[in-house]
């Protein structure tokens, strides 16, 4: 029934994960609009229950993983590459951060880069510290660079790292499954990685929700400021509404023609604004905060890291930490995904490094200056700040209040207006690409209307969390996230076992390291219908071949005759 379906709407994927995961958020959107308080109760009580007994669990597991990630580079496998070993990057350095930081975490650095530092500097997170004290604000910059720095980057560096190993030195499908090919074997390809794959789809495209509700309050709150427009639920459906077409337009042209350019030019403006803030503002405090910040950032990490506020228990981290460990996980599989294809080439190494520091580094620059400005807006200007974001609770409007305090303010609150669509849209488009891939299982050009199906998904969730539930916005969106991130956390140890098995698997113990040269392997629907159609090559191996399980000869390049191979895997899985 479902091949018939799916041959009937002209798709090109796997019919068992794309119709289940799409009969999932289905049942998910029905029963928010329909069953409103029965959702509410049961995201809020489950997201109460995960922070109160399990908030450690988050904390400790992002440090963890930022360990491993560091061993990992510095061993002897940083210098296996994401591809055959002689393989070379295929985008430069410029582009290559471009588009990872664009599709990473833009949207919530406009969101939270006024927002945050704010809410810490008036109530401070540690005992004893008075508000809006220049302790407070040292503190509430170590604890926003801590939020935005290695460990929320670490979040999708190490899904990124074991589907780009998975994906181009194994060539496995571009599938979460892959990932756990150690542990699972060919049963990737059966129920066990079905499911697995429903679950991170699912999972992903509400993470993904989750940002663009978040991006939806704010171009919503700088709209009112310039032009008068009701925050409303019909003005943020028009706003999802107005970017999922455009997003939806971009991902049907493509990673270079599409997403690569908004990318770019996205990036540069926002470069553009932050330039502007420090010439504008007092810069020389700027440069001194921002230099300042970065110290206050490393000597705090150590503790922060593992910092779970056990005695005083005031229940702030539930807000704050776990919300955004558990809502960046949720998106890292279409992140990792996405930093994964752009990555291809890269050693181990200059991956992990390159993903975990750079990054970072703008983050320090970013938060650094608009800190610096907030402090310097409350402190030696005017101040209100604190009373809008704090007493008000006008959180999305945070980023156009400090604007408001430098010149040609209606002009700088229209261009981060804009840097907010820009990176709404890259998340969205680039989320389609990838999460139709995920379903698919390979790379090459899909449908345009099956990418297309995607997009439109992620914004209907996203207006659907906004809009018909119960709750304000922003607190069904920190619900929904806290609670769906728990399962990805439970993978990710999972994760690094899997990832560094198949490493010791595939290097040489001494010397320069030689990887085993691993063929293509094709999802099942994809390999019987290349089989159909003469289109099979002498570069792919049958879905159910265990690549490897041969000491010496793991995988060899010379490949038997292919209608054989066809008729002997069709003989195993009960065909003909």
């Amino acid at each position: 029934m479902l091949k018939r379906l799916h041959d009937a709407l002209r798709l090109r994927t796997n019919p068992a994960i794309f119709f289940g995961a799409a009969a999932v958020v289905i049942f998910f959107v029905v029963t928010a609009v329909f069953f409103t308080d029965a959702a509410d109760a049961f995201f809020a009580g489950g997201a109460g229950w995960v922070m109160h007994n399990l908030g450690w669990f988050y904390i400790l597991g992002v440090s963890v993983f930022l360990i491993f990630l560091g061993y990992v580079a510095l061993s002897r496998f940083g210098g296996l590459r994401l591809g055959s070993d002689d393989e070379r990057p295929e985008h430069s350095n410029v582009a290559w951060f471009a588009m990872l930081f664009a599709a990473g975490i833009g949207t919530i650095l406009m969101f939270w880069a006024v927002a945050e530092p704010v809410s810490h500097f008036a109530e401070p997170p540690f005992e004893g510290v008075e508000p809006e004290s220049r302790e407070a604000a040292t503190n509430a910059m170590s604890i926003t660079l801590y939020h935005f720095g290695l460990h929320t980057w670490t979040i999708f560096t190490l899904p990124a790292l074991a589907f780009g190993y998975f994906m181009y030195k194994r060539n496995l499908p571009p599938r979460v499954s892959s990932m756990f090919q150690p542990l699972l074997g060919a049963k990737i390809h059966g129920a066990p990685g079905k499911i697995i794959d429903i679950l991170a789809l699912v999972g992903t495209l509400t993470g993904v929700a989750v940002s663009i509700g978040l991006g939806t309050l704010q171009i919503n709150a700088g709209l009112a400021r310039l032009f008068g427009i009701s925050e409303s639920a019909i003005s943020q459906i028009g706003i999802i509404a107005a970017v999922t077409i455009v997003a939806s337009i971009s991902a049907a042209l493509g990673v270079n023609r599409g997403i690569k350019v908004l990318s770019n030019t996205n990036i540069l403006i926002a470069v553009g604004l932050l330039v502007f803030i420090l010439i504008s503002g007092p810069t020389v405090m700027l440069l001194k905060g921002m230099v300042e910040w970065a110290g206050a950032y490393l000597s705090s990490l150590p503790g922060l890291m593992f910092w779970n506020d056990t005695l005083a228990d005031t229940g702030w981290q539930d807000g704050w930490t776990v919300f955004y460990w558990a809502w960046t996980i949720t998106w890292s599989p279409f992140v990792g995904i996405f930093i994964a294809r752009i990555s291809r080439g890269r050693s181990i190494r200059q991956f992990v490094i390159g993903v975990l520091a750079f990054p970072t580094l703008f983050s320090v620059v970013w938060f650094g200056i608009f800190g610096t400005a907030v402090f310097d807006v409350e402190l030696n200007g005017e101040g209100g700040l604190v009373e809008t974001v704090v007493g008000q609770g006008d959180i999305p409007g945070a980023m156009f209040e400090l604007l408001g305090h430098f010149p040609w303010a209606a002009v700088m609150s229209a261009v981060g207006i804009l840097i907010v669509t820009l990176f709404f849209i890259t998340s969205m488009d680039s989320a389609g690409l990838v999460m139709d891939s995920m379903a698919s299982g390979y790379d090459d050009a899909a449908p345009r209307h099956q990418r297309v199906f995607w997009v439109v998904a992620i914004g209907v969730v996203a207006a659907v969390l906004l809009t018909a539930t119960g709750q304000t916005g922003l607190t069904a969106l920190e619900n929904v996230a806290i609670l769906i991130g728990l399962p990805f956390f439970v993978l990710g140890y999972f994760m690094m076992w899997s990832l560094l098995r198949a490493m010791r698997e595939d290097a040489g113990e001494v010397g320069v390291i030689r990887s085993r040269q691993w063929r293509r392997t094709l999802p099942p629907e994809e390999y019987e219908r290349r089989a159909d159609t003469g289109a099979l090559t002498d570069e792919v191996v049958a879905p159910d071949h265990i690549q490897g399980s041969e000491p010496e000869n793991a995988a060899p390049l010379e490949h038997p005759d292919q209608p054989e191979m066809v008729k002997a895997y069709r003989q195993r899985n009960g065909g003909v």
